[in-house]
């Protein structure tokens, strides 16, 4: 296994509403480097999808349902984690929602769930988390932002839960690096998933054509697939990254902040 710990043993990954999109390719390009993966999302039976491709590739992974806004689920997951598949050592904080409205129209509960699930939830993941990976001297972080935190009309939660995970991240690089714990941040600009089609199907526009307008706007001339962000993640939690720590990276396909 390629980032097999000093024990020989291989680290464990969490990785964050890993049912679909973003977080299963994640889930599934850790396992291939060799990773025991915790697919956790908020229903453990929409994670097993993930789990099963990851099984099928000769993988090893536990689908774990939790809301990562809880903190009694969060201890318990990540409690039944480091139990049945090891002390986890790497966290991705990929779990989301949208609940987009124009300020105007948005209601507290558009604000507080999107705070809750981005913000509290990677707080609380995070918290439970470290202490393996300090036990460890080794541990990578890495907090899914959005190009969205640098404002975005419709989404002024969701902005600023994004942004908040850039500071918090930057954070987490300053009082964890002298454990050997790195946290980094990756901004994806336009990622075709099921939460963009989402946004397409609301605005009443068909998904290809939401597609080609988006690509025409991007340098690369294409959308980013949910696999783009995998292969920076794993970039991220590899072993040759321990220098590169408090970064935020825009994925979008050309130049953002």
């Amino acid at each position: 296994m390629s980032e097999a710990g000093t024990t020989g043993a291989p680290h464990v990954a969490i990785v964050t509403g890993a049912a679909r999109g973003i977080g299963a390719a994640t889930a599934q390009r850790l396992a291939q480097d060799g990773f025991a993966v915790a697919v956790l999302d908020l229903d453990e039976g929409q994670a097993k999808g993930t789990v099963e491709a990851i099984e099928a590739a000769g993988g090893r992974a536990l689908a774990i349902g939790a809301d990562v806004s809880d903190a009694e689920q969060v201890e318990a997951a990540v409690e039944r984690i480091a139990t049945e598949l090891g002390a986890p050592t790497v966290l991705v904080n990929n779990a989301g929602v949208l609940r987009d409205n124009m300020l105007f129209k948005m209601s507290e509960s558009d604000w507080d769930i999107v705070m809750n699930v981005h913000l509290k939830g990677a707080f609380l993941m995070t918290r439970a988390a470290q202490k393996h990976m300090i036990e460890a001297k080794w541990g990578r972080i890495v907090n899914l932002s959005s190009t969205s935190a640098l404002g975005n009309r419709g989404q002024a939660n969701y902005s600023t839960a994004k942004a908040g995970l850039q500071g918090f991240t930057k954070t987490l690089a300053i009082e964890l690096g002298k454990f050997g714990v790195t946290a980094n941040a990756i901004a994806p600009g336009f990622i075709q998933t099921e939460m963009t089609k989402a946004t397409a199907d609301r605005m009443g526009v068909p998904f290809d054509d939401f597609i080609k307008g988006a690509a025409s706007m991007i340098p690369v001339a294409r959308v980013g697939q949910p696999e783009d962000i995998a292969h920076l993640v794993s970039f991220f939690v590899s072993e040759g990254a321990g220098f590169v720590s408090g970064q935020v990276v825009y994925a979008a396909g050309g130049p953002k902040a």
